[in-house]
């Protein structure tokens, strides 16, 4: 099996739209959340998010292909730029059938379904936009990217809620692992911050309906009360080890690990036991020949929902044994809410970035852990300290678990 590096990155989040904005925000404890702007919420019970500022596609993507995207494919295509930009990947000197994408959405575009259902019914359907099904529907961030880019490789969306992100990357790990590919762009994205969306969330009482940016996304915390809807994209670049170092790329990690279960419990719970997520760890870990006293953090899941807070620490424990009260643990989401389809891309980028630099990020916000939650959260200031070896968990309604492991390169 061929080994697989990240030679590129790149990220639009609620707290920088580049990686190095992005990680500059998460050294800073930056939070990304203030009151829903792209529609009125007089009537919702949920008056925050935590949206993507500034960013405008025809900026970064020509005009006639931005305007035949919606918003989560601009921003898939966008962050693939930046991740092939800094991979130093040149189509005209690849093999374009070996190089492949893998970027799911969790969802699709829901506010261009809000808008032409809102057409049907005042215009009638002669009225509904020609191009409405291939912009709406959620394979079309990876069909963009490979378009806009050239890449005639495999190209996928795995979609599994939100782990879809991780899966994505999985799934491209293993292409290039079994040889079906050198090189794959791999990720996730989303952007459904809409009255459907937040409405649909809230019914299902899993948003937090906290108007209090510092107290709304806090993971452990024992006053967590759901999370806080993000948008966003996170896109690696894959490579086999071998192509990497033929064309003289710098590496900036190592995947070395990918579990994937199923829960077959519940179609938004984790099960109570955890050991769902647990066995994706410990796939993860035997794959990448790591014991669990060897890992230096884990990126938990980390909602700040009650079910899932608790849950994830007892699959913490039962995958990690007495190592479990001995690793840092610490989540993303506290700083950029749940990006959904996109949220465990962007954390494994917060791996790779915590294995560049030697940081491990606080669990913002966390006062006080709730019932259970007895690990080591990284409460108040973040970790400086070596990071050898990462792990990145996604959890999905429909009992989709997934872990990504990841490691300091070393020739």
């Amino acid at each position: 099996m061929k080994r697989v590096v990240i030679t590129g990155m790149g990220a639009i989040t609620p707290i920088g739209n580049t990686v190095e904005e992005f990680w500059n925000g998460i050294k800073e404890n930056k939070i990304g959340f203030g009151p829903i702007s792209t529609f009125d919420t007089t009537d919702y019970k949920v008056k925050l998010a935590a949206e993507v500022k500034g960013f405008v596609a025809k900026e970064h993507l020509d005009f006639k292909s931005a305007k035949r995207m919606e918003r989560f494919s601009q921003l898939a295509v966008t962050a693939a730029g930046e991740a092939l930009s800094q991979a130093g990947i040149d189509m005209e000197k690849e093999d374009p059938y070996r190089v492949g994408v893998a970027v799911g959405a969790g969802v699709g575009s829901l506010s261009l379904m809000e808008r032409e259902v809102i057409k049907i019914h005042e215009k009638g359907p002669n009225r509904v936009a020609p191009l409405f099904i291939p912009m709406f529907i959620s394979n079309m961030a990876a069909g963009n990217i490979s378009i806009y880019y050239g890449l005639k490789g495999k190209c996928i969306d795995v979609v599994t809620a939100c782990a879809t992100g991780t899966h994505n990357i999985g799934e491209a790990y293993r292409t290039i692992q079994c040889g079906d590919a050198d090189v794959m762009v791999a990720g996730g994205t989303e952007s459904c911050i809409s009255p459907t969306g937040v409405a649909g969330f809230t019914a299902l009482t899993a948003l937090t309906t906290s108007d209090d940016p510092k107290r709304a996304s806090i993971p452990f915390d024992k006053d967590r009360s759901g999370f806080v809807m993000g948008e966003g994209a996170g896109i690696v670049v894959l490579e086999s080890l071998e192509h990497a170092q033929a064309r003289g790329a710098h590496i900036i990690a190592e995947v070395a690990g990918y579990g994937a279960t199923s829960d077959a419990y519940h179609i938004t719970s984790p099960a109570e036991d955890g050991m769902g997520a647990a066995m994706a760890m410990m796939e993860a870990m035997n794959e990448a020949g790591v014991k669990p006293e060897e890992v230096s953090y884990i990126n938990a899941h980390g909602t700040s929902t009650h079910h899932n807070d608790l849950f994830e620490t007892r699959a913490i424990k039962a995958a990690f044994g007495d190592a479990a009260y001995h690793v840092p643990v610490s989540s993303t989401k506290s700083m950029i809410g749940h990006l959904l389809g996109a949220a465990g891309a962007v954390e494994l980028i917060v791996c790779a970035k915590s294995i560049e630099e030697g940081y491990i990020h606080p669990t913002v916000g966390l006062q006080e852990p709730g019932e259970e939650c007895d690990l080591n959260y990284v409460p108040g200031e973040g970790i400086h300290t070596d990071v050898n070896v990462a792990i990145s968990n996604s959890l999905g309604f429909g009992g989709h678990n997934a872990t990504l492991l990841v490691k300091k390169y070393e020739a």
